[in-house]
């Protein structure tokens, strides 16, 4: 996934403490610091251990939705009980996952298939199978609208699914590969971080058009997207050159960069103690604190394969599966030292 402007990381690897980019910040790293998350439990996880992807953790239910993707399985973990309850099989390559409680259904992309899946949540049946899309990877869902908006990495558009027939509606052409697509319940739109033109884009959940599009100058291939609502703010990574944007939301402006590991994946950000989580497929997790529309990097460190993340914003837990520890999958439970503010 290469992109199309030309390679910035010379300029984040320069000693200088401050650097203007189209009128934004861009700050190198602090020195990483002593692990700044606290383990928590390590709960093993069913199946071989290969890579997971995706996480979607349903809060009113207390259950945490984990993508096994080399495994072609769903887990389905308890977190007030902090066991597995299922183990689902049959999604082959499955990437994305979310949880959509309001309406009592899972959607996960079955990734091999081309196509997305639809749970019961209370039975845990796949429902229905919605396709093809090409690459379906990550999903969104806009609740106004009752659709379910669908990263097509490799086909280059988001698809939507409506969520009252189980149909494809609409590919939307986004003009590059589609990273994380994310619905932003301030403005009621879905937002997509495009590869190679290194943009947000906007859609209207209605109509289902671009609204807007806007550069993220020295961000290479934005992928991972997280929100925070309340301030009106976009964290948006960009896996080619462990970069990660703040970008403001209200004035649709790009604020300040910073750097994390290695090809970053995964975000998750907790709105009480206003703490953002990036991890990377290096293995590399760097934890910021969010202030006056800001970040300060708090720490970063290392665990392997830890390149997604969930957080609960209720009990503050964070959740990192793990492919391979002594040869056996397992879920990582940490908490943070820090109280909500």
């Amino acid at each position: 996934m290469n992109g199309q402007i030309p390679n910035l990381k010379w300029m984040y690897r320069a000693s200088a403490a401050l650097l203007l980019l189209s009128a934004s910040a861009v700050r190198p790293p602090a020195a990483a610091g002593n692990q700044v998350l606290a383990t928590v439990a390590g709960i093993p996880m069913p199946g071989p251990a290969v890579r997971f992807d995706y996480q979607s953790l349903d809060v009113q239910h207390g259950r945490l939705y984990i993508s096994h993707m080399n495994a072609n399985q769903l887990v389905v973990f308890d977190i007030r009980k902090r066991q597995v309850v299922a183990d689902l099989d049959g999604f082959s390559r499955v990437h994305g996952v979310i949880a959509v409680p309001e309406i009592g259904r899972v959607y996960a992309s079955v990734t091999g298939n081309h196509q997305v899946a639809v749970v019961d949540m209370a039975t845990l049946k796949t429902i229905a199978t919605v396709g093809p899309i090409n690459y379906p990877d990550g999903l969104a869902y806009s609740p106004t609208t009752k659709r379910v908006f669908v990263s097509d990495e490799h086909g280059g558009v988001d698809a939507v699914i409506d969520a009252n027939t189980n149909k494809l509606i609409a590919t939307i052409p986004l003009g590059g590969g589609a990273g994380n697509t994310i619905y932003d319940p301030g403005s009621g739109r879905i937002f997509v971080a495009v590869h190679g033109i290194n943009e947000l884009v906007a859609i209207d959940t209605a109509t289902l058009k671009i609204v807007g599009r806007y550069p993220l100058p020295g961000i290479q291939n934005p992928h991972g997207v997280s929100l925070d609502v309340a301030n009106r703010l976009a964290f948006i990574a960009g896996e080619e050159n462990h970069s990660l944007a703040v970008f403001d939301l209200s004035r649709m402006k790009l604020l300040s960069i910073n750097q994390v590991g290695d090809d970053p994946d995964v975000l998750a950000f907790d709105p009480a103690l206003r703490l953002l989580y990036v991890s990377a497929e290096s293995g590399t997790v760097s934890v910021f604190q969010e202030s006056e529309r800001d970040l300060k990097l708090l720490g970063q460190f290392n665990m392997p394969h830890a390149h997604t993340v969930s957080v609960d914003p209720k009990t503050h837990l964070v959740y990192f599966p793990l492919e391979s520890v002594q040869g056996r999958p397992l879920l990582r439970i940490m908490q943070p030292p820090v109280q909500p503010q």
